[in-house]
């Protein structure tokens, strides 16, 4: 996968939290530290994502995604 995105953060998915229509990722950083994104319950079920799973958090702006290769 090739992002013009300059902040790509390599991790882990250590929880998920799923509510009605939106979901709480919380990342381990490969650095030691930990980032949480804000994304929709569809993107969840659609990246599949799992506990445990690697993950690169891309983060522009104000916002952080999620990609999953």
């Amino acid at each position: 996968m090739r992002l013009s995105t300059r902040n790509q953060l390599t991790g882990t998915v250590a929880d998920i939290t799923i509510g009605s229509v939106m979901a709480i990722v919380k990342v381990d950083l490969d650095g030691g530290q930990q980032v949480t994104a804000s994304i929709t319950k569809d993107a969840v079920e659609e990246l599949q994502l799992s506990v445990g799973q690697k993950v690169t958090a891309l983060v522009k702006s104000t916002e952080v995604m999620l990609g999953v290769e």
